[in-house]
């Protein structure tokens, strides 16, 4: 006998990559990736609802999909599946509320669904052991399971395969997004179509921040930088304003289009977003998150029933 599900509130947050190696394609059409993942502390926030009816996702940002197309639909679909349950999903609208920039190389979508598993197993109140959630995780996409353990990490494989680092030394992060977003298979197909020149000799500027690193495979390099930056030269000119602005280190993010710069200080962070606030990029300050603190911050949260009524 299912006990009644409860309402639930669970953080989903954002990453960057502090380095992003291309290794190749695999046999399997995807691609072969050495990455080391960083949680930040932007996120959005999934809200788990029972609800008499059809399974439903509502958001009221523009250009998020509500239907299966979504990897929080994929996620509970994944999860009642991986339970056993009998019948079809229902009963649940998940509401989300979108602060991470769409295709901007940070991860929302699959933080969304790495939070949605759990917020959905606590409303659903099925205890699952991590490696069963990591399980269900890793069907989803890539970047999942990272978004499941957070802080710093190394990523092999499709990226689906996590390695805990050290975590990082607290850094202010700026953000700049563009006007334009890249999709994950853009930029793969860009990397796909240009291979040569993105394995060809380039003199690279060392980037390395001052402070003991979690792994010396972090060295700010992404080698999807240069095949986007050839279709938007707007990457290198962000890259560029951050470093202007007193960045430590400045790269793009995964598949692009947001770049990040690294701050050791707040204050410098500050005083960057003021710098930057007119250049007609959206500017976010955030800051990484380690380990333990992540997961504190992403527990999940009993909440009342009444948030349901702002949905409509």
């Amino acid at each position: 006998m299912h006990r009644p599900p409860i309402a639930v509130s669970v953080r989903a947050h954002a990453k960057i990559n502090l380095d992003l190696r291309v290794l190749g394609t695999r046999p399997d059409g995807f691609h072969e990736l050495r990455t080391v993942f960083q949680t930040i502390s932007l996120h959005d926030t999934i809200t788990c609802l029972p609800r008499e009816g059809p399974f439903a996702i509502e958001c009221a940002t523009a250009g998020v999909p509500l239907d299966e197309s979504n990897l929080i639909w994929r996620a509970a679909a994944a999860l009642w599946r991986a339970l056993r349950r009998r019948g079809s999903l229902g009963d649940m609208v998940v509401r989300l509320e979108k602060r991470t920039p769409l295709q901007a190389g940070l991860g929302g979508g699959s933080a969304d669904a790495a939070a949605a598993l759990v917020g959905l197993a606590a409303a659903w109140r099925v205890p699952l052991r991590p490696a069963q959630m990591t399980d269900v995780a890793a069907t989803l996409g890539a970047d999942v399971p990272f978004s499941l353990a957070g802080g710093t990490a190394l990523g092999l494989g499709r990226g689906d395969e996590i390695y805990p680092l050290a975590d990082m030394p607290r850094h202010w992060i700026v953000l700049l997004v563009p006007g334009f977003g890249v999709s994950t298979s853009e930029a793969y197909g860009w990397w796909d179509a240009e291979r040569e020149l993105a394995r060809g000799p380039v003199v690279r500027e060392p980037q390395y921040v001052p402070g003991p690193w979690p792994s010396r495979s972090a060295q700010m390099i992404n080698d999807l930088e240069i095949p986007i930056a050839r279709h938007h030269p707007e990457i290198d000119q962000m890259k560029a304003a951050l470093r202007r602005a007193g960045a430590v280190a400045a790269a793009m993010s995964g598949s692009g289009s947001a770049v990040f710069g690294l701050f050791q200080k707040r204050r410098e962070a500050a005083a960057a977003v003021t710098a930057l606030s007119g250049s007609g990029w959206q500017v976010l300050l955030t800051e990484s998150l380690g380990r333990t603190e992540y997961a504190r911050l992403c527990r999940p949260r009993r909440v009342a029933r009444n948030p349901l009524a702002r949905l409509h």
